[in-house]
């Protein structure tokens, strides 16, 4: 059965790189990376800056008592924000090869935070890399080993199994997860072809939606069949996540340049809609 095949629409544009969508308290926030900042977005509101991150915010998340989690790229840190102050959790540096960049958090504020692995702008070969775990205490270990580009993460409703996009690797890795947030049971949840997955997210009947950058977003299964394919309005999809007031507003972060200089000078990056059959788990 071919894809069923959609278009999104703008809502929301003349960002320079948005990047790293969550939908909390009602809410889309979203990491504009060149631009310095998260943001947020109300249905039908206009953007709103909340908050302005040194060194190319990237993975948002929240604590079990509200604060919130923002990666810092280039600083190789892991922030979290305290009534509009920053602060280090965690030192990145020695774990992470490349830029520290998306995340998720699970219910108990465990961090599980990705990186490119190597210099991309640079010309650098693609390097396996690892992925990390930080406990809310600063605590740092590797919990994966030889990922390619892991990107985009999401936990299944329960926290029991992992799925990390290994972008370089074009395909969806999933992992069981054990109670102290430790990863076991490496296996294959989808393979992609070419596609190029970034960021992802997942919906209540367990398939996930994934941001393929040049090849729009897909809606995938375990196993790897493809039901839905989006076409965005710009070139690339970096990131996508469920929201809305039922959980069936896809969201999609797209640009038509991902180079710091070429996205600054564009400014080109929009947040674009869908809405979906299936909602969001909860």
């Amino acid at each position: 059965m071919a894809a069923r095949e959609h278009a999104s629409t703008v809502v929301a544009e003349g960002f320079a790189y948005a990047e790293c969508p969550r939908w909390h308290d009602g809410r889309l926030w979203f990491s504009d990376q060149y631009g310095g900042s998260v943001v947020t977005l109300e249905p039908g509101g206009a953007p709103q800056e909340v908050l302005a991150v040194p060194g190319r915010p990237a993975g948002l998340g929240w604590t079990p008592d509200g604060r919130l989690l923002v990666v810092a790229m280039e600083e190789h840190r892991l922030l979290v924000a305290d009534h509009g102050h920053l602060e280090v959790l965690a030192e990145l540096a020695a774990f992470h090869g490349g830029p520290s960049n998306d995340m998720v958090v699970d219910r108990q504020g465990r961090a599980y935070v990705g990186n490119i692995g190597f210099d991309y702008y640079a010309g650098q070969a693609p390097t396996p890399t690892v992925l990390t775990l930080v406990d809310l205490d600063g605590t740092v270990r590797v919990v994966a080993e030889d990922l390619l580009v892991p990107n985009g993460s999401v936990l299944s409703p329960d926290g029991s199994v992992l799925v990390v996009a290994e972008s370089f690797g074009h395909r969806l890795t999933a992992f069981d997860v054990a109670a102290d947030g430790g990863l076991s049971g490496r296996r294959s949840f989808a393979e992609l072809g070419d596609l190029v997955p970034d960021g992802i997210c997942l919906d209540a009947a367990g398939a996930i939606w994934a941001a393929t950058v040049a090849g729009g977003i897909v809606r995938v299964e375990e196993g790897g069949r493809v039901t839905d394919h989006v076409t965005t309005t710009r070139r690339h999809a970096y990131a996508c996540v469920l929201g809305g007031p039922e959980g069936r507003t896809l969201y999609a972060c797209t640009a038509d340049a991902d180079d710091p200089a070429s996205a600054l000078a564009l400014r080109s990056s929009a947040i674009e809609t869908l809405e979906v059959a299936v909602p969001g788990p909860g």
